[in-house]
């Protein structure tokens, strides 16, 4: 798919979908049987408790209910909870994965917030993906779901108005059961110790991380899943990170995220059009901290390479500064679709 760009030339009306050829979709299919088969060896039983009061509270029909993972986010926790459940979000469902900063407590006094725990730790669980699908069995399948981190804020063509509820009944109307959103690092311009977000004082983050790269992306399929690499992290420290997801998923017997969460069990399911983002909130005051927890922690993907390296770079330059000609501020969903980052959705 060398004629795809990211982000998509909206004015020659580029979608972000492309026809796939026939042998390519066979090979799909082939590998969702192969790896399936693979995912069904690997399945194993994960002890998980439920702290809230009561225990787990099933689900109603009308529910939208919104998965996560989170350790020592308690600044990001009201401003998270407050931009979906503005979304529409009506319950929450996290693994805490031994928070120590009071993220577990603020999160067990939320009415809509059931809390869970594991003797498991994140990169034992497969980087939480078994939480999750641990999760997805417990509370049930046939239905949708948000499927995120706590440091990821979902935006789609007029969020600011138009809730999940619709967003999904636009995309059952087009015969998809996800949503595909890539990543988008966010950061301030100029040093990051400046930049401090208190929980408390009513900002949402892309106030204070309020810039992201609005070039240098490349976008392709595999035969798994689309995939979107680059961004501010790939610029500075030279390390290829997969920044594709799908947050928002039809969950049902024959999906699994055992395999990556970057390419979801079905795979022929993947190849939707790019209808949002997430925006990705890791750099602010604290970030010397985070990072210096974050590879003594060894819980992330390759013993925390992609830590190190900022870690590494931070020791030789005192701080980080993201800023560069491609630094674009943030502006709202119609700013992202403008661009190109997200396709359009038709409400009507």
């Amino acid at each position: 798919m060398k004629d795809l760009h990211y982000p998509f030339r909206i004015s020659e009306n580029e979608t972000g979908l492309r026809p796939r050829p026939f042998f390519d979709r066979v090979r799909t299919l082939y590998d969702t049987l192969r790896l399936t088969a693979r995912v069904r060896r690997w399945k194993r039983e994960i002890e998980m408790s439920c702290l809230t009061e009561g225990g787990a509270r099933p689900l109603g029909d009308d529910d939208i209910p919104l998965v996560f993972n989170t350790r020592n986010d308690l600044k990001l926790m009201p401003s998270f909870l407050a931009h979906y459940r503005k979304l529409g979000v009506t319950r929450f469902i996290c693994v805490d994965d031994v928070s120590s900063d009071g993220t577990r407590e603020y999160l067990l006094s939320e009415p809509d917030v059931d809390v869970w725990r594991s003797p498991l730790r994140y990169g034992d669980a497969r980087r939480g993906r078994e939480w999750r699908e641990a999760l997805f069995a417990r509370y049930g399948g046939d239905r949708w779901y948000l499927n995120v981190d706590s440091d990821e804020f979902l935006i789609y063509q007029d969020c600011e108005h138009q809730p999940l509820s619709r967003l999904i009944r636009v995309l059952e109307s087009r015969g998809e059961k996800r949503l595909a959103a890539p990543m988008l690092d966010m950061y301030p311009i100029g040093t990051l110790g400046s930049a401090m977000l208190d929980g408390n004082d009513g900002r949402m983050p892309w106030e204070i991380a309020d810039h992201f790269d609005g070039a240098g992306y490349e976008i392709s399929y595999t035969k798994r899943a689309i995939s979107i690499k680059g961004g501010p992290r790939q610029r500075k420290f030279s390390y290829v990170l997969e920044l594709m997801k799908y947050p928002v998923i039809y969950w049902d017997r024959t999906c699994s995220l055992s395999v990556s969460i970057h390419q979801p069990l079905p795979c022929e399911r993947n190849f939707v059009p790019v209808t949002g983002v997430l925006l990705h909130f890791k750099f602010f005051a604290d970030y010397k901290e985070k990072i210096e927890a974050a590879v003594a922690d060894g819980q992330y993907f390759d013993g925390a390479v992609a830590y190190r390296k900022m870690l590494e770079d931070l020791q030789e330059t005192g701080d980080l500064d993201f800023a560069s000609e491609h630094s674009v501020r943030f502006c709202g969903s119609a700013q992202l679709l403008e661009m190109g980052f997200i396709a359009p959705v038709s409400f009507s």
